[in-house]
């Protein structure tokens, strides 16, 4: 073990301030059930840059320290600080999930049978070099499988398992998904290929259309498409697909699916009813890519419903069988199925340039960074 472990961290001050920086820590000691992981990769999921940037105006950040410890800061509006009153004068560590090797166990036999392994972990703080970890929260990497190549195996898989998990449980046949060719997309749409699944994909470029159908998507339609409305209509005639899950959130593509949907189900009444279909219509939102106000132009009935969808609480919902099933699945084909590709590798210290930040800050479908915190 070395001297040193160092971990990003996001604090906010009471004087409206956000600061990123790079803090060197303790090296853990593991529990009983507890294993130390060498931190070797971990990704940059939106999920992090909200922990990461919190309330604060990002247009405003600038960068201080040197090219070994930069420090990265940024202004909180006024009026976001009650949001965030809860952390004020706290160092959060940043990082949802990651992978590396196992260097040291705790006296379990659990934790010892992962001694040497190389697992995935999830629960906080994989921004850093040394993390400390319930077994619960690794997942032992098959043979031959490298910390890359496993560093994502927690958000995106998981959260694509169990939008179909929702989709069976809630009685729905099909699924539509928006901001499709994403890491996540591209794993949905190879789960509903292999299960048989049909999956109506939105996109919003040609060139992600052509990516998606050349790994085999059958129905793919471009919401900048002037036809949109109509090919969305009949993709959902088509697949009979009545819920959705959306990462975008403001704006009205929950509501334009919707609406897609009731035209859908109504197609063939033969008396209007003020009320609509009496087919039940869902739209799921899982992220904020758009932070703006969700609109919803009322022309789809009354049955229909618009609700979050955050991983940790539908995997509690789906229960322990169904989750650990999910899990050993992931592990098996974590580098077919829910593989994930990195435009950028970035150590600690390059997370916090002002060019890369500006970079992964966009959230682009295009591009996603990678962590090595050993670098």
């Amino acid at each position: 073990m070395p001297d040193t472990n160092l971990q990003l961290t996001s604090t906010i001050s009471e004087d409206n301030t956000l600061q990123l920086a790079l803090k060197n820590i303790e090296i853990p000691q593991p529990g009983a059930d507890e294993v130390v992981i060498r931190i070797e990769a971990a990704p940059i999921n939106p999920s992090d840059l909200a922990v990461m940037f919190a309330a604060a105006d990002m247009t405003t950040a600038r960068q201080t320290g040197n090219e070994h410890n930069p420090v990265i800061s940024a202004k909180v509006p006024a009026q976001n600080m009650l949001s965030v009153k809860a952390r004020v004068g706290k160092s959060i560590p940043v990082g949802n999930e990651g992978a590396g090797t196992v260097v040291a166990a705790g006296s379990s036999v659990d934790a010892q049978a992962l001694m040497g392994k190389t697992v995935a972990v999830i629960g906080g703080g994989t921004f850093r070099q040394y993390l400390c970890a319930n077994v619960e929260n690794c997942l032992e990497l098959q043979s031959g499988t490298s910390a890359i190549e496993g560093a994502s195996s927690f958000v995106n898989p998981l959260t694509a398992l169990a939008m179909v998990e929702t989709m069976r449980t809630e009685g729905h046949s099909a699924i539509v998904h928006a901001a499709a060719a994403s890491n996540l997309g591209q794993m949905l749409n190879r789960i509903c290929i292999a299960d048989g699944i049909d999956l109506v994909n939105i996109v919003r470029k040609p060139e992600q259309e052509t990516l998606l159908r050349n790994m085999g998507a059958k129905y793919v339609v471009n919401s900048s498409s002037d036809s949109f409305y109509a090919e969305l209509t009949a993709a959902l005639i088509e697949t009979g697909a009545t819920i959705a899950f959306d990462p975008i959130g403001g704006g009205k593509l929950a509501s334009d699916i919707l609406t897609c949907m009731e035209a859908a189900a109504s197609r063939n009444l033969t008396e209007h009813s003020v009320y609509g279909s009496d087919t039940y219509k869902q739209v799921y939102i899982y992220g904020a890519l758009d932070r703006g106000p969700i609109t919803l132009n009322r022309n789809f009935g009354f049955a229909w419903g618009v609700n979050g969808f955050l991983l940790f609480n539908v995997l509690g919902k789906l229960g322990t069988e169904t989750t650990i099933a999910m899990r050993k699945r992931v592990a098996a084909e974590i580098t077919t199925t829910f593989a994930s590709h990195y435009t950028h590798q970035v150590s600690l210290a390059q997370v916090l340039q002002l060019e890369s930040l500006g970079a992964y800050a966009k959230q682009a479908t295009s591009e996603k960074y990678l962590v090595l915190p050993q670098a």
